[in-house]
C-alpha cells in the first residue's frame, strides 16, 4: 500500500518562498509518475507540476518560472520549491502518484493518479 506524506506548508507573504516535501513509501518510488496538485477554497483541484520516471518535468502555466519540482530517489521524496509566491497560490497542496512509468514529464490530470497524500496548507498573504 503506497503512502504519501506531505510537509512544509505554512504562511508567507507575497514574494516569499516555501519548500514542500512528500515522503513516499510502499512502492518502487523511482518508476512512477509523481505530481503536485493544489486546491483553493471553492475551486477544483488543479495540477501544478509533474515529474516523470526519467526526471523530466512539466508545469502549469500559472507557476512556470516560479516553482520547481524535483525528487530524490534515494530518499523516496518528492519536492516542490515555490518562489515568488502570490496570494493566488494559496491552497491545500497534495502530492500524488500514478502507478505507471512515464517519460518526459507527468500528466496533470488528477483522474490519472492512484494515490494521494493528506495535503499541506499553503497560505500567501498580500
Amino acid at each position: 500500500q503506497a503512502q504519501l506524506v506531505e510537509s512544509g506548508g505554512g504562511s508567507v507573504q507575497a514574494g516569499g518562498s516555501l519548500s514542500l516535501s512528500c515522503a513516499a513509501s510502499g512502492y518502487t518510488y523511482s518508476r512512477n509518475c509523481m505530481a503536485w496538485f493544489r486546491q483553493a477554497p471553492g475551486k477544483e483541484r488543479e495540477g501544478v507540476a509533474g515529474i516523470g520516471s526519467d526526471g523530466r518535468t512539466n508545469y502549469a502555466d500559472s507557476v512556470k518560472g516560479r516553482f520547481t519540482i524535483s525528487k530524490d530517489n534515494t530518499k523516496n521524496t518528492l519536492y516542490l520549491l515555490m518562489n515568488s509566491l502570490k496570494p493566488e497560490d494559496t491552497g491545500m497542496y497534495y502530492c500524488a502518484r500514478r502507478s505507471s512509468n512515464c517519460l518526459g514529464g507527468a500528466p496533470l490530470a488528477q483522474s490519472l493518479y492512484n494515490d494521494w497524500g493528506q495535503g499541506t496548507q499553503v497560505t500567501v498573504s498580500s
